[in-house]
């Protein structure tokens, strides 16, 4: 049996010092502020106590039907980079993208990753499961794609669906749905499931949620959808940094009008915030700042919601539901920085839907009306 070391001593390994294990466990009760069990102490220190005395944990990643867009996310994280995540913090014993085997050194990994890690690993699925033509629409090393994530998920201990396209179908799933494409939770019914739902979702998230497991054993709390509360607890609309506009009722009309370009509200133009449940107005992609929807002018387009994204188009407005104004109004017109073309340039290499955040509150705007200045 292969046993893995505690992160604390993989890290000291690897040369990896104890100041940059305290930085990334700041970033880790960053990413996961509002209950996840690892991060509930005082302290960036207390964590990386508790963090360092876990083993590594075993990761199996699977791609199924997908654009990659979540793993070109992991690719991108800075703290810890990408060399830190995958061979200190935890061990990923497969992975199709950024393996160096290939054919059946490859499925070779696969067999043994599952052999020595039986019951303990933990499994990432990418990508939607086309049950359609008998499952025939997708097949990796002559096997169809749905039987093989039965196997590996029957000796995992979790199994964690990546992106919308995992948690529930995402854009594969849209309209006809030619290939039968759903979310993992509706083919593993043996297995605790996490859904992650977003296009991409935050990778620290992903990370936060891993080692959850790594040090409790159990998934952090879940909503009804099986997303962990810690990231998908409140909308977009209550972190807003255009929400002081949206009480004030400023709303930019179209893009690139005087509104739109110094930081009113974006709802008429679309935006999904107020009905969509993620951490992205709290945690922006990567250390960019404003790396994220409304970091670079868009509106939201719900990509963390089944019944909004790919559903609802882009540009037409929802029904705002229980929001309401605050008790004092914050400054609208302070000096606008703009906007970052660092955060734009990262936001479309990264992004498959991403596209921002905005909102409305207690009265419901139609398309054609006239917001009050």
């Amino acid at each position: 049996m292969k046993e893995h070391p505690t992160i604390a001593k993989q890290l000291a390994r690897s040369g990896v010092s104890r100041r940059d294990f305290i930085t990334f466990c700041g970033k880790l009760m960053v990413a996961a502020p509002f209950g996840l069990t690892i991060t509930s102490f005082l302290s960036p220190e207390a964590v990386a106590g508790v963090v360092g005395r876990a083993k590594r944990p075993s990761v199996i990643w699977l791609h199924m039907q997908d654009c990659t867009g979540c793993t070109e996310t992991l690719l991108r994280t800075s703290q810890p980079d990408l060399a830190t995540l995958l061979f200190d913090i935890i061990s990923l014993d497969y992975h199709e993208t950024v393996m160096a085997a290939a054919g059946e050194d490859a499925e070779a990994a696969l067999r043994d990753a599952m052999q020595q890690n039986d019951g303990k690993y933990v499994l990432v699925v990418e990508g939607s499961i086309p049950t359609g033509e008998n499952g025939a629409f997708l097949k990796i090393a002559n096997r169809k794609g749905i039987d093989l994530l039965k196997d590996v998920a029957d000796h995992s201990a979790a199994v964690i669906s990546m992106g919308s396209c995992s948690s529930w179908g995402g854009v594969s799933s849209s309209t006809i749905n030619p290939t039968g494409a759903v979310g993992v939770d509706s083919i593993v019914k043996n297995k605790p499931v996490v859904n992650l739902p977003g296009c991409p979702p935050n990778p620290y998230v992903l990370l936060a949620t891993i080692l959850e497991y790594a040090t409790t054993g159990k998934p952090p709390a879940l909503d009804a959808l099986g997303r962990p509360k810690f990231a998908y607890d409140r909308t977009i609309h209550e972190h807003c940094p255009r929400r002081a506009h949206f009480d004030a009722g400023h709303f930019a009309a179209q893009f690139g009008d005087e509104a739109h370009r110094t930081g009113a509200c974006l709802y008429k133009l679309g935006c999904k915030g107020p009905v969509t449940h993620a951490p992205c107005s709290t945690r922006h992609f990567n250390e960019v700042v404003d790396c994220w929807p409304i970091g670079i002018g868009h509106p939201c387009v719900g990509c963390t919601e089944k019944d909004i994204a790919f559903t609802v188009p882009i540009f037409s407005t929802v029904e705002i539901k229980g929001a309401l104004p605050p008790s004092t109004y914050p400054m609208t017109t302070p000096e606008h920085k703009g906007i970052s073309p660092i955060a734009t340039g990262v936001a479309g290499v990264v992004g498959g839907a991403l596209i921002g955040a905005g909102l409305l509150a207690s009265k419901k705007l139609s398309a054609t009306e006239t917001p009050k200045e």
